[in-house]
């Protein structure tokens, strides 16, 4: 399978880190003057810079810095070709060299020149003679403050980069997450019209919950239904309930009859022991119909009734709840679980549910007791849309945001 994937932000997109000490640090000395230039080139040696460079006039300056990176440039103000206010225009123009401090040189007739070029973005003014202590106070601050934006520049492209990994990793997660619920809805099986008429309502609480169920014939006489309920959810619980049902599906429990609901329970308990699956567990009801008597045997493990829905004398439905005492699967070895059966008359209609279909909290934090679902289904459970109702009805007792856990259930008319 191919796949497309983001490119990962790469090093090479981090800044390098700036200079900290003047050996670190690159100067560009702008003065029309060679003898000006040598006295700044000797005092800013004098200060521990050697990487220095010289540009006899502002023209050359601007080709220079366009070439290279500078951490600091001293400029003239008074030059042929391009003076020192038309080098910072062309500096302010161009957001690659926006960043460069550059330290205004000018006579002391010159000072109000000097403001406006600080007003056009100039780091700090120098008069002409400069003052070697002077000099050393402006070139370190500015450097100073050229090093700490650069840091600022560092530290928030390393943190793009960070954003971007996250960003990546969660998109590739949430296909990952949405892939494996479609594997997950994929293996339900489909509503059915014959033999019998079957259709179910299945909402998970997270992208992967822990929910499932299935319904097969074992044979042409036997039927079975069953729902399993794994605790918690995303994608352990959803690992551990989708290999219960494929060993529930083939039939791959050594040495059982899975037309024995209760034999079926045992072999699973036993092949799936919490302490063998991350303390992980599952609750299960399970049930096998028999076609040619029209009965109905099953076993459960922790697992919510289900409801035998059959026609009342004086109209409507009535109910009875369908259970057997067991622990969850997988809480202690060679567990024994009863078998119960009951007959299933014509146009009764069996309901297999979990927990979820009923413990609703609503806004006033109660729950819903079963009492009160088995009352709802008695009234709406043989309608067509009985179970898109149902879920309607618990959606709202809920209120907004997802339910707290997964929602299934399964309708089987008879």
């Amino acid at each position: 399978m191919t796949t497309t994937e983001d490119p990962a932000p790469t090093a090479s997109a981090v800044p390098a880190m700036p200079a900290a000490t003047p050996q670190q640090s690159s100067v560009l000395v702008v003065d029309d003057s060679r003898m000006m230039r040598l006295a700044l080139i000797r005092a800013l040696n004098a200060l521990g810079f050697n990487n220095i460079t010289e540009a006899a006039n502002g023209r050359q300056a601007v080709e220079l810095i366009q070439q290279q990176s500078f951490d600091l440039m001293l400029l003239d103000m008074e030059m042929p070709e391009m003076n020192g206010m038309e080098v910072l225009t062309e500096i302010r123009n161009n957001t690659k060299l926006s960043g460069l401090p550059v330290i205004v040189i000018s006579g002391a007739e010159q000072v109000d020149s000097a403001v406006k070029c600080i007003e056009a973005g100039a780091e700090d003014y120098l008069p002409k003679p400069f003052n070697p202590t002077l000099l050393r106070a402006r070139v370190t601050t500015s450097l100073e403050k050229k090093r700490l934006r650069d840091l600022d520049k560092v530290r928030l492209v390393q943190l793009q980069t960070e954003k971007d990994l996250l960003e990546q990793m969660q998109r590739r997660l949430n296909e990952e997450l949405a892939e494996a619920a479609n594997y997950v809805r994929s293996i339900l099986p489909e509503p059915t019209t014959t033999p019998l008429r079957i259709d179910w309502k299945y909402q998970p609480s997270t992208e992967l919950g822990g929910d499932a169920f299935g319904y097969h014939w074992i044979d042409p006489d036997h039927f079975a239904v069953y729902l399993l309920d794994v605790c918690g959810h995303g994608v352990g619980a959803s690992l551990l309930s989708v290999t219960a049902m494929n060993v529930i599906r083939s039939g791959s429990l050594p040495n059982t009859d899975f037309r024995d609901p209760g034999a079926v329970l045992s072999g699973l308990n036993n092949a799936f022991l919490m302490e063998k699956q991350n303390n992980m567990y599952f609750t299960l009801w399970y049930g096998v119909y028999h076609a040619p008597s029209r009965t109905l045997k099953y076993s459960s493990g922790g697992h919510p009734a289900s409801l035998l829905l059959t026609p009342a004398s004086g109209g409507g439905l009535q109910s009875a709840q369908l259970r057997s005492p067991g622990l969850i699967i997988g809480a202690m070895e060679d567990m024994i679980y009863q078998t119960q059966s009951c007959v299933v008359p014509p146009g009764a209609l069996l309901l297999v549910l979990c927990d979820g279909c009923y413990e609703i909290k609503d806004a006033a934090g109660n729950f819903m007791e079963f009492d009160t679902f088995e009352k709802f289904m008695q009234q709406h459970g043989g309608e067509p849309d009985g179970l898109d109702r149902l879920h309607s009805w618990v959606r709202e007792r809920h209120g907004e945001g997802p339910l707290d856990d997964d929602f299934s259930i399964v309708r089987i008319h008879f």
